[in-house]
């Protein structure tokens, strides 16, 4: 059987029966609230709940669960669960960490976690444990946060490498707020929209403009090392605000645009950002109206086609690539995504999308896969996905 296990306010594990983890409000669950939209043979059960901010998962190889909060619980912005009875439910829940964040990623043996300005490391034991809770080590620090789109997701490649999103707090790099046009070159890319790359092991780095590793993409919560590729892909949430140029876009338009797109991206990728944004509609790169385009104009900046482009505002905040065996063959090597916002396009969100894969490419269209996480009376929003040993799903 397929399982997903849902985790966070609550938190769900899927499997071809599968689980889940939800993170909202402490509120108890009735069957009716777990009845999500799933493919024939899969189910998923709750495996934890109360646990509101839960923003990204990693799994130990010993089955262990460590779940970042972006709001402490108790004090404490991360928490690790245990099933140690084999009764599908975690009997070990214990919070350590006094950083609220979103990223964490388990690399050799160590486990590693952000706030929303710095990244730490854990040393774990042989159980897939924290030796020191109390202790972390800073790996980087001073990343900018402004209090806006200041998520910083981290992944860790084979070769010691740490990669972490730092969005932009600002929707187009309008500097000057009495002004409708954006300054050429813009001036915040030194510093925000893009990823940036350390190294693993190294305390107490700093972000320079040496160690950015793709820039043009303005916030990117979702992102993973593809271990079959041995390459980094991103999911961007897109820009807001088109109807701000009225002369150019309804609001209707602005709620359909632009893309959420995904990209596989190396040292140097380019998504645009501000000076362009993906049309998943004419199917090109559009020019900015901030730098003088008028919704048709192609981009002038080279910037990368994306791999998928999904509809606007879905706001991919995780994302995982499976190579369990528990799941169906269509699914291995594809990736899950989380959508935590909602499309006007598809009059629905706050659910999991699958995109099958070949290689580097997508293998065909994305597909909805876990839907109707909201329900009138509990408004659950999925966030972060991770896989476990046995090939269950985490949500």
């Amino acid at each position: 059987m397929k399982k997903i296990l849902i985790c966070a306010a609550a938190m769900f594990c899927l499997l071809p029966g599968a689980t889940v983890l939800a993170g909202t409000a402490n509120t108890a669950h009735t069957a009716a609230d777990t009845a999500l939209v799933l493919p024939s043979g899969f189910k998923a059960t709750v495996i934890a709940e109360g646990y509101g901010g839960a923003r990204h998962m990693a799994v130990t190889k010993q089955g262990g669960l460590y779940i970042k909060l972006s709001r402490l619980k108790d004090g404490k912005g991360i928490y690790y669960l245990k099933d140690t009875n084999g009764d599908g439910k975690p009997d070990v829940q214990k919070g350590f960490g006094t950083f609220p964040g979103t990223g964490i990623y388990i690399k050799n043996d160590y486990l590693y976690a952000s706030s929303n300005s710095e990244v730490f490391r854990f040393k774990l034991n042989a159980a897939g444990e924290v030796i020191n809770p109390d202790q972390p080590e800073k790996i980087i620090t001073g990343l900018v946060d402004h209090n806006r789109d200041n998520s910083k997701s981290i992944a860790v490649d084979d070769n010691g490498n740490i990669y972490v999103n730092v969005g932009s707090y600002n929707n187009a790099c309008i500097v000057d707020e009495k002004s409708k046009t954006a300054p050429t070159p813009c001036p915040l890319l030194d510093s925000v929209g893009g990823i940036w790359i350390f190294k693993a092991d190294k305390p107490n780095q700093t972000m320079s403009v040496a160690t950015r590793f793709a820039t043009g993409f303005k916030n990117t919560v979702a992102l993973d090392w593809n271990r079959n590729t041995k390459s980094l892909f991103i999911i961007q949430h897109g820009r807001d605000n088109l109807d701000q140029y009225p002369q150019y876009f309804t609001k209707e338009q602005n709620t359909m645009l632009p893309a959420e797109a995904m990209f596989e991206v190396k040292k140097g990728s380019n998504g645009g950002w501000p000076y362009a944004y993906y049309d998943h509609m004419q199917k090109k790169h559009i020019m900015a109206p901030e730098y003088g385009g008028d919704g048709k104009k192609t981009a002038t900046v080279k910037a990368q086609a994306p791999t998928v482009a999904f509809p606007a505002h879905l706001a991919p905040n995780g994302m995982v690539f499976y190579t369990g065996k528990a799941f169906p063959a269509k699914y291995r090597n594809g990736a899950f995504v989380a959508f935590h916002g909602n499309s006007a396009e598809l009059k629905k969100g706050y659910m999991v999308g699958f995109v099958p894969f070949q290689g580097n490419k997508a293998a065909g269209k994305w597909e909805i896969f876990a839907d109707n996480f909201t329900t009138t009376n509990n408004p659950h929003r999925p966030c972060g996905l991770a896989e476990a040993p046995d090939g269950s799903l985490y949500i």
